[in-house]
């Protein structure tokens, strides 16, 4: 019997403070991000509240980064069902 125990690792997303941080070491804000992709100034902001892929993948790259290192829990990856596929052989066996 394994009496190991599994942890869970718990990755956490970037603080918002972080981000803006990292845009302002760079000489960006996110008002001057925003008008340069032509949204309004307040527009990324929502990054920081809900899932908008697109204007995540702005802020990283401003950043120099990918999206899913900035928000891992957003770009959880997805497990694939994997369904087999029978031979033609083996079909024809068991429609017989």
């Amino acid at each position: 019997m394994d009496t190991k125990k599994r942890t869970a690792v718990r990755v956490e997303d970037w603080h918002r403070a972080d981000i803006l941080a990292a845009l302002h070491k760079k000489g960006i804000s996110l008002r001057q991000l925003s008008l340069a992709h032509d949204y309004n100034e307040k527009t990324l902001g929502c990054v920081f509240t809900r899932r908008w892929p697109r204007g995540e993948a702005i802020v990283a790259h401003a950043l120099g980064m990918k999206a899913s290192e900035i928000w891992p829990s957003r770009y959880v990856p997805k497990i694939k069902t994997v369904i087999p596929v029978l031979p033609p052989s083996f079909r024809q066996r068991v429609a017989a």
